[in-house]
């Protein structure tokens, strides 16, 4: 795990040292396009930039905020025009049925709007949220409305820490094995969530049985 971030880590900081503000961007979209790239490296690193002079903080705040919306049309796209279709038909063999759907648009219509601006603040439910609003067919408006305003508020805390940490986030061996724990933590819980939706649906089935 702590080589798979390493090598993570690496792609991101060359990625934002080549690019810049684009960089952030194109790393905030494909974090949000259902893709795990964690942002708890992208933004605190693009944060010590700031620290540096290279970079704005506001600037980079909003890079990754346009990131994220670019990123999340994706998925909101792939989810309204082929997601209900897929579990319709395929859905099964991943334990998914109409009522997962019906569950996800009950959820959508009543609390669309702020489950999506909170939705953008939290690790790992972040960066998946679009595809299932997709599905549901969110109004665009509110969808990217509230995607950008939950995005630059997480990118621009991420990004303080790191202009905060200054070198420290660079140099500091100990600051960045903490760092690695933290994303390793995010991938435990990612695995916690598929195993707690596992046991759910298995549940589930035996009881219909």
């Amino acid at each position: 795990m702590g080589q798979i971030l390493d090598i993570l880590a690496s792609g991101i900081i060359a990625v934002i040292s080549a690019m810049g503000y684009a960089g952030v961007a194109l790393l905030m979209a494909i974090e949000s396009a259902c893709i795990p790239l964690p942002s708890e490296i992208i933004m605190p690193f693009a944060g010590f930039l700031v620290s540096t002079g290279e970079m704005n903080l506001l600037l980079v705040a909003t890079a990754g905020a346009v990131g994220c919306n670019l990123g999340s049309e994706v998925a909101y796209i792939i989810g309204k025009r082929g997601g209900r279709a897929a579990i319709l038909r395929w859905g099964r063999y991943v334990l998914l049925d109409a009522h997962d759907l019906d569950m996800a648009d009950r959820f959508f219509a009543r609390f669309g709007a702020p489950a999506m601006f909170i939705a953008r603040m939290l690790p790992v439910i972040r960066t998946f949220i679009a595809l299932p609003a997709g599905i549901s067919a969110m109004p665009r408006l509110p969808f990217h409305l509230y995607t950008f305003v939950g995005s630059w508020i997480w990118c621009y805390g991420l990004a303080y820490i790191g202009m905060a940490l200054g070198a420290q986030w660079h140099e500091n061996p100990t600051l960045r094995t903490w760092l690695h724990r933290f994303d390793a933590l995010i991938v435990l819980g990612i695995l916690a969530l598929g195993g707690l939706f596992l046991w759910h649906k298995l549940r589930h089935l035996r009881h219909r049985a």
